[in-house]
Protein backbone atom coordinates (compact mmCIF):
# COMPACT_ATOMS: atom_id res chain seq x y z
CA UNK A 1 0.00 0.00 0.00
CA UNK A 2 1.79 3.52 -1.01
CA UNK A 3 1.91 6.17 1.34
CA UNK A 4 -0.46 8.86 1.53
CA UNK A 5 0.13 12.47 1.87
CA UNK A 6 -1.97 14.59 4.12
CA UNK A 7 -2.26 18.49 3.63
CA UNK A 8 -1.03 19.95 6.77
CA UNK A 9 -0.51 23.92 6.11
CA UNK A 10 1.55 26.13 8.28
CA UNK A 11 -1.02 28.49 7.61
CA UNK A 12 -3.84 26.34 9.12
CA UNK A 13 -1.48 25.48 12.92
CA UNK A 14 -0.94 28.94 13.02
CA UNK A 15 -4.51 29.80 12.77
CA UNK A 16 -5.34 27.35 15.27
CA UNK A 17 -2.99 28.47 17.79
CA UNK A 18 -1.08 24.88 18.26
CA UNK A 19 2.26 26.84 19.03
CA UNK A 20 1.21 28.47 21.78
CA UNK A 21 3.10 26.26 24.87
CA UNK A 22 2.58 26.66 28.35
CA UNK A 23 5.08 29.18 30.77
CA UNK A 24 8.78 28.43 30.67
CA UNK A 25 8.86 27.96 34.34
CA UNK A 26 5.73 24.95 34.08
CA UNK A 27 7.73 23.18 31.06
CA UNK A 28 9.18 19.81 31.00
CA UNK A 29 12.92 19.36 29.55
CA UNK A 30 11.92 16.08 27.72
CA UNK A 31 10.29 18.35 25.56
CA UNK A 32 13.41 20.44 24.60
CA UNK A 33 13.47 18.31 20.45
CA UNK A 34 9.92 19.90 19.95
CA UNK A 35 10.27 23.54 20.97
CA UNK A 36 11.27 25.96 18.30
CA UNK A 37 12.10 29.09 20.86
CA UNK A 38 11.50 30.45 24.48
CA UNK A 39 10.68 34.28 24.34
CA UNK A 40 12.10 35.50 27.50
CA UNK A 41 9.84 38.15 26.82
CA UNK A 42 6.78 36.88 26.91
CA UNK A 43 7.91 33.92 28.96
CA UNK A 44 6.06 31.44 27.25
CA UNK A 45 7.43 28.28 25.22
CA UNK A 46 6.79 28.03 21.35
CA UNK A 47 6.63 24.66 19.89
CA UNK A 48 8.15 24.04 16.47
CA UNK A 49 5.52 23.35 13.68
CA UNK A 50 7.76 21.69 11.86
CA UNK A 51 8.30 18.68 13.97
CA UNK A 52 4.64 19.67 14.78
CA UNK A 53 3.56 18.98 11.18
CA UNK A 54 5.28 16.01 10.56
CA UNK A 55 4.35 14.04 13.76
CA UNK A 56 0.76 14.88 12.84
CA UNK A 57 1.43 13.37 9.02
CA UNK A 58 2.98 10.56 10.86
CA UNK A 59 0.01 10.32 13.21
CA UNK A 60 -2.88 10.59 9.92
CA UNK A 61 -0.75 7.65 8.07
CA UNK A 62 -1.02 5.47 11.30
CA UNK A 63 -4.67 5.87 11.22
CA UNK A 64 -5.51 5.51 8.20
CA UNK A 65 -3.66 2.41 7.49
CA UNK A 66 -4.87 1.03 11.23
CA UNK A 67 -8.91 2.25 10.01
CA UNK A 68 -8.44 0.48 6.50
CA UNK A 69 -7.44 -2.80 8.68
CA UNK A 70 -10.44 -2.64 10.75
CA UNK A 71 -8.73 -1.56 14.15
CA UNK A 72 -10.49 0.09 16.63
CA UNK A 73 -9.95 3.62 17.91
CA UNK A 74 -10.75 4.89 21.73
CA UNK A 75 -10.49 8.47 21.75
CA UNK A 76 -9.77 10.13 25.75
CA UNK A 77 -10.15 13.74 26.38
CA UNK A 78 -11.64 14.65 29.93
CA UNK A 79 -11.07 18.15 30.45
CA UNK A 80 -13.60 20.88 29.81
CA UNK A 81 -11.72 22.20 26.16
CA UNK A 82 -11.49 18.93 24.49
CA UNK A 83 -15.16 17.31 26.14
CA UNK A 84 -17.45 17.86 23.48
CA UNK A 85 -14.75 17.89 20.48
CA UNK A 86 -13.89 14.47 21.66
CA UNK A 87 -18.05 13.53 21.42
CA UNK A 88 -17.60 14.74 17.83
CA UNK A 89 -15.00 13.28 16.53
CA UNK A 90 -15.36 10.19 17.93
CA UNK A 91 -19.36 9.97 16.47
CA UNK A 92 -17.36 10.92 13.31
CA UNK A 93 -14.79 8.39 12.79
CA UNK A 94 -17.36 5.70 14.54
CA UNK A 95 -14.54 5.51 17.31
CA UNK A 96 -15.18 4.90 20.92
CA UNK A 97 -15.05 7.64 23.86
CA UNK A 98 -14.19 8.99 27.33
CA UNK A 99 -15.43 12.54 27.73
CA UNK A 100 -15.97 11.66 31.69
CA UNK A 101 -13.97 10.88 34.43
CA UNK A 102 -11.80 7.53 33.73
CA UNK A 103 -12.94 5.02 35.55
CA UNK A 104 -9.53 3.34 37.21
CA UNK A 105 -8.85 -0.10 35.78
CA UNK A 106 -11.82 0.44 32.70
CA UNK A 107 -8.74 -1.45 30.57
CA UNK A 108 -6.36 -3.29 32.92
CA UNK A 109 -9.54 -4.20 34.42
CA UNK A 110 -11.27 -5.46 31.47
CA UNK A 111 -13.38 -7.96 33.32
CA UNK A 112 -15.22 -5.62 35.58
CA UNK A 113 -15.67 -3.07 32.65
CA UNK A 114 -17.32 -5.56 30.83
CA UNK A 115 -19.58 -6.70 33.90
CA UNK A 116 -20.38 -2.80 33.96
CA UNK A 117 -21.11 -2.92 30.08
CA UNK A 118 -23.74 -5.86 30.48
CA UNK A 119 -25.29 -3.93 33.15
CA UNK A 120 -25.78 -0.61 31.35
CA UNK A 121 -26.75 -2.58 28.48
CA UNK A 122 -29.57 -4.67 30.73
CA UNK A 123 -31.15 -1.29 32.32
CA UNK A 124 -31.30 0.76 28.85
CA UNK A 125 -33.35 -2.25 27.31
CA UNK A 126 -35.43 -2.58 30.32
CA UNK A 127 -35.95 1.40 30.14
CA UNK A 128 -36.92 0.85 26.14
CA UNK A 129 -39.58 -1.60 26.64
CA UNK A 130 -40.95 -0.02 29.47
CA UNK A 131 -40.22 -2.96 32.65
CA UNK A 132 -38.49 -0.15 34.35
CA UNK A 133 -42.02 1.66 35.22
CA UNK A 134 -43.79 -1.40 35.71
CA UNK A 135 -41.34 -2.21 39.46
CA UNK A 136 -42.05 -0.72 42.72
CA UNK A 137 -40.97 3.50 42.59
CA UNK A 138 -37.99 2.98 44.48
CA UNK A 139 -36.40 0.12 42.90
CA UNK A 140 -37.68 2.20 39.43
CA UNK A 141 -35.81 5.25 41.11
CA UNK A 142 -32.01 3.34 41.97
CA UNK A 143 -31.97 1.25 38.72
CA UNK A 144 -32.57 5.03 36.74
CA UNK A 145 -30.08 6.80 39.02
CA UNK A 146 -27.67 3.68 37.95
CA UNK A 147 -28.63 4.02 34.47
CA UNK A 148 -27.62 7.52 34.51
CA UNK A 149 -24.06 6.87 35.84
CA UNK A 150 -23.45 4.32 33.04
CA UNK A 151 -24.98 6.52 30.81
CA UNK A 152 -22.27 9.03 31.94
CA UNK A 153 -19.02 7.68 32.24
CA UNK A 154 -19.68 4.22 29.98
CA UNK A 155 -21.77 5.98 26.99
CA UNK A 156 -18.98 6.53 25.04
CA UNK A 157 -17.66 2.75 24.94
CA UNK A 158 -20.76 1.15 25.31
CA UNK A 159 -20.19 -0.66 21.89
CA UNK A 160 -16.67 -1.54 22.74
CA UNK A 161 -16.36 -5.51 22.87
CA UNK A 162 -12.69 -5.65 23.64
CA UNK A 163 -9.56 -3.65 24.11
CA UNK A 164 -9.13 -0.58 21.45
CA UNK A 165 -6.12 -1.20 18.93
CA UNK A 166 -5.21 2.17 19.18
CA UNK A 167 -6.11 4.95 21.69
CA UNK A 168 -5.68 8.72 20.89
CA UNK A 169 -4.71 10.85 24.27
CA UNK A 170 -6.05 14.68 24.87
CA UNK A 171 -4.40 16.05 27.92
CA UNK A 172 -1.86 13.93 29.16
CA UNK A 173 -1.81 15.16 32.83
CA UNK A 174 -5.55 14.79 32.82
CA UNK A 175 -5.69 11.28 31.38
CA UNK A 176 -2.71 9.60 32.86
CA UNK A 177 -4.11 6.87 34.59
CA UNK A 178 -5.70 5.90 31.04
CA UNK A 179 -2.51 6.50 29.76
CA UNK A 180 -0.75 4.26 32.20
CA UNK A 181 -3.18 1.32 31.58
CA UNK A 182 -1.91 1.58 27.78
CA UNK A 183 1.72 1.62 28.68
CA UNK A 184 0.88 -1.46 31.06
CA UNK A 185 -1.40 -3.16 28.63
CA UNK A 186 1.05 -2.47 25.50
CA UNK A 187 -1.53 -0.57 23.57
CA UNK A 188 -0.22 1.81 21.04
CA UNK A 189 -1.02 5.37 21.71
CA UNK A 190 -1.12 9.11 20.32
CA UNK A 191 -0.99 11.81 22.20
CA UNK A 192 -1.35 15.49 21.78
CA UNK A 193 1.77 16.96 23.82
CA UNK A 194 1.64 20.40 25.20
CA UNK A 195 5.21 21.85 26.73
CA UNK A 196 4.44 20.63 29.58
CA UNK A 197 4.26 16.64 29.22
CA UNK A 198 6.51 13.91 28.68
CA UNK A 199 6.48 12.97 25.26
CA UNK A 200 8.39 9.19 26.17
CA UNK A 201 5.29 8.16 27.39
CA UNK A 202 3.29 8.14 24.32
CA UNK A 203 4.49 5.84 21.16
CA UNK A 204 3.44 8.30 18.92
CA UNK A 205 3.64 12.58 20.16
CA UNK A 206 2.15 14.80 18.53
CA UNK A 207 3.23 18.29 19.65
CA UNK A 208 0.64 21.18 20.27
CA UNK A 209 -1.16 23.15 22.68
CA UNK A 210 -3.46 20.75 24.22
CA UNK A 211 -5.41 23.81 26.26
CA UNK A 212 -6.71 25.40 23.18
CA UNK A 213 -9.86 24.38 21.98
CA UNK A 214 -8.93 25.40 18.66
CA UNK A 215 -5.72 23.33 18.46
CA UNK A 216 -8.00 20.42 19.66
CA UNK A 217 -10.23 20.71 17.08
CA UNK A 218 -8.11 21.17 14.39
CA UNK A 219 -5.61 18.12 15.51
CA UNK A 220 -8.66 15.85 16.27
CA UNK A 221 -10.68 16.92 12.64
CA UNK A 222 -7.14 16.15 10.93
CA UNK A 223 -6.91 12.13 12.77
CA UNK A 224 -11.06 11.83 12.38
CA UNK A 225 -10.72 12.58 8.11
CA UNK A 226 -7.86 10.60 8.20
CA UNK A 227 -9.41 7.35 9.98
CA UNK A 228 -12.75 8.48 7.96
CA UNK A 229 -10.89 7.88 4.76
CA UNK A 230 -9.03 4.48 6.05
CA UNK A 231 -12.51 3.01 6.53
CA UNK A 232 -13.80 4.40 3.30
CA UNK A 233 -10.73 2.62 1.91
CA UNK A 234 -11.24 -0.45 3.33
CA UNK A 235 -14.92 -0.38 1.66
CA UNK A 236 -13.64 0.15 -1.55
CA UNK A 237 -11.13 -2.70 -1.63
CA UNK A 238 -14.10 -5.42 -0.95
Amino acid sequence: MTRRYWNIRFEELLAAGVHFGHRIKKWNPRMAPYILISPKSKGTHITNLIRTAHFLAEACHLVFYAASTGKSFLIVGTKKAAANFVVRAAIKARCHYVNKKWLAGMLTNWSTTETRLRKFRDLRAAQKTGKLGRLPKRDAAILKRQLTHLQKYLGGVQYMTGLPDIVIIVGQHNEFTALRECITLGIPTIGLIDTDCDPDLVDLPIPANDDSRRSIRFILNKLVFAICEGRSSSIRNL
